[in-house]
């Protein structure tokens, strides 16, 4: 009975021969784990990157939309017919015991004018509730006060993608003066930086002006009604559902709604929307790495066919072997740990490559790269149990050859 190292030693140096074979061999399990770890490895960032970015839009967050318009059939998306009215904000903000805040949030696209440039970006029309929901700090200067909204005052916060893109680099844009629709507003806060939103979006692309102002000389119309959605911050995470249940109420008193008439208004809270995009991501993670195991047994299949022929090949010498002593389970040994150590080889080899071009793609456009132990052992563990289910029956094949016709073989 020959030892495992000296089997394993036979197939090292039976592999070293046709080397280029080899290598050849292994590539389909190469791309195969490479695949896998790159598909999922860039899934997982993806999935981490949502969750920050949508945590980054405030803590226990419930967006509260108007209801959606009906004409001709078709039916508007939420907050396509205005149905929430500036008491209503008053009063889920004073009424309801699991509300901490709440405060709207008006939008346009428009461009701002400064001495030196002009700049397209998304004017904000909010309370300075809304920088208390969102945590975010103002990083110079000051933010909107309750008095700027009283008045309808001229005054603005920023993000840092304005400031430099108004005034440049390195210039503190705080007491400077900027032009919204012909309307001089001067600057009295910068943001401090958040970076990409859940969307996508650069969310330091913005400026904030108090909603009166924004009403009165950006957008206008609709005065009794809130355009936008307005963003209310539960006490607590516990109190999100709670918050989201006295809002509801509230409406429908405040709106007058029967038991039979739906809402006319709805609520989305961020863990839904978290959960949502992570599930859709999950989704596409699933199918890709799907299609890469499909490319890994497109591999194993390759390893099998070489595997046929070197049998073929090595017929002879399994005649040797037989005729010096060798038992069919030493042949069988053999041809199976040369599928192993091919298919471990190429898993090996997949795993850094997978990283690295993980690595490589996501530094290129941007995306964010997490890496998993566990699908990485999943990996390896798979690639070398598709050298042996693969490798089994080239092996069974070696180790049954009659002795004496494989000697015969030429």
């Amino acid at each position: 009975m020959i030892s495992p190292t000296e089997t394993l030693w036979l197939a090292l140096r039976a592999l070293r021969r046709n080397t280029l074979r080899s290598g050849l061999t292994a590539l389909g399990i190469i791309i195969g784990v490479a695949a896998v770890i790159c598909m999922v490895s860039i899934g997982e960032g993806a999935k981490s990157r949502i969750r920050t970015q949508i945590e980054a839009t405030g803590t226990n967050v419930v967006l509260l939309f108007s209801g959606s318009s009906s004409s001709g059939g078709m039916r508007g998306g939420m907050g396509s017919q205005p149905t929430i009215t500036w008491e209503d904000v008053r009063a889920i903000q004073a009424e309801l015991p699991a509300v901490r805040a709440a405060a709207p949030l008006s939008r346009t696209s428009t461009q701002a004018i400064s001495e030196t440039s002009t700049w397209t970006t998304t004017v904000y029309g909010t309370t300075p509730e809304y920088f208390t929901i969102r945590n975010w700090a103002i990083e110079r200067g000051s933010g909107l006060t309750a008095s700027d909204q009283a008045g309808a005052a001229k005054n603005a916060v920023i993000g840092w993608t304005v400031a430099d893109k108004l005034f440049g680099s390195g210039v503190d844009p705080v007491g400077q003066v900027i032009r919204i629709r012909n309307a001089p507003y001067n600057v009295v806060g910068v943001l401090a930086k958040k970076g990409q939103g859940g969307m996508g979006e650069d969310q330091d692309d913005a400026i904030f002006v108090p909603v009166s102002a924004f009403q009165a000389r950006i957008q206008g119309g609709l005065s009794q009604f809130v355009r936008g959605p307005v963003y209310v911050s539960a006490v607590s995470t516990e109190a999100i559902e709670p918050a989201r249940a006295q809002i509801a109420s509230l409406l429908r008193e405040r709106h007058r709604l029967g038991p039979d008439q739906e809402d006319d208004f709805s609520t989305v809270s961020m863990a839904e929307m978290t959960g949502t995009l992570t599930s859709a991501t999950q989704t596409l993670t699933t199918l890709l790495a799907s299609i890469a195991f499909v490319s890994l047994l497109v591999g194993g299949i390759g390893v099998m066919n070489i595997m046929l022929v070197s049998v073929t090949e090595r017929t002879h010498e399994i005649g040797i072997r037989m005729a010096v002593g060798a038992q069919p389970g030493d042949i069988l040994a053999q041809f199976l740990i040369e599928a192993l150590t091919l298919a471990a080889i190429g898993g090996a080899i997949g795993v850094l490559l997978g990283i690295g071009v993980g690595q490589l793609l996501a530094s290129r456009f941007g995306w964010s790269l997490a890496v998993r132990t566990d699908i990485v052992a999943i990996a390896l563990l798979v690639s070398a149990g598709v050298g042996v289910l693969f490798g089994l029956y080239p092996a069974r094949k070696a180790s049954r050859l009659d002795p004496i016709e494989a000697l015969r073989y030429e």
